[in-house]
């Protein structure tokens, strides 16, 4: 079993706490103050570097890029006021 759920778990609390007490030089929260077009931009140019990093077939790069990914899109979550418990749930159903 994966350990990926505590980690993103974590971040999700992280995303919501630096929301609730900003911290100067954060870089979530210079992301929610643009709001959801920055942060869609962002998830969109993390994806395309997915996309490239595995296709280059340079595996430590791919983590990365995925690991950036799986950050926006867990600022965006966040802003959208989705909670991952509605990403696992959808993703049960297409189980």
């Amino acid at each position: 079993m994966s350990n990926i759920g505590l980690i993103m778990d974590e971040l999700y609390e992280v995303v919501i706490d630096r929301i609730n007490n900003p911290k100067e030089g954060s870089y979530t929260n210079y992301l929610i103050e643009k709001g959801v077009d920055k942060i869609a931009k962002k998830v969109g140019e993390e994806a395309v570097e997915v996309v490239i990093a595995a296709k280059n077939e340079r595996r430590s790069d791919t983590v990365a890029e995925v690991s950036d990914l799986l950050y926006h899109l867990t600022v965006l979550l966040v802003q959208q006021g989705i909670s991952l418990d509605e990403i696992y749930d959808e993703l049960k159903t297409r189980r």
